[in-house]
């Protein structure tokens, strides 16, 4: 599956970070939402945000296994964040580091939207997924 990245030159450079995705494909794969659950849903990471970030892509990438596609196949990634504001985005960013170091990857594109509240108040965080593989 080839992905290219774009960083148009017209536009905000973020390090580390692309603008665009471009992926040639046959078939898309889009992941629901995914929470900081184990396989026995007990939760991961209570309380810490990096923490469950990171296991938002551990099951990600179990799902995207199930598919035949990796987490090299990411796209896109919708983030929801409670209570969301910029004070909490050093433990955000660091748990995208965690995940990026365990799977070997580069933080895909995505968005991160703030809500008030997701299934069950422990749950800090909860990430849809799509990719698109051959």
């Amino acid at each position: 599956m080839a992905i290219s990245l774009i960083n148009p030159d017209n536009h905000i450079h973020v390090p580390a970070y692309h603008q665009v995705a471009v992926a040639v494909g046959s078939r898309q794969v889009h992941i629901a939402g995914q929470v900081s659950w184990d396989q026995d849903g007990n939760l991961v990471a209570p309380g810490d945000l990096a923490g469950q970030v990171a296991q938002v892509f551990r099951n990600a990438h179990n799902c995207l296994q199930a598919a035949g596609a990796t987490l090299a196949d990411l796209v896109r990634v919708t983030w929801y964040l409670v209570d969301w504001e910029p004070a909490k985005a050093e433990a955000f960013l660091a748990g995208l580091e965690q995940a990026g170091r365990e799977f070997d990857m580069s933080t895909p594109r995505g968005t991160v939207i703030g809500v008030s509240a997701l299934w069950t108040p422990e749950l800090l965080v909860e990430a849809e997924f799509t990719a698109v593989v051959d």
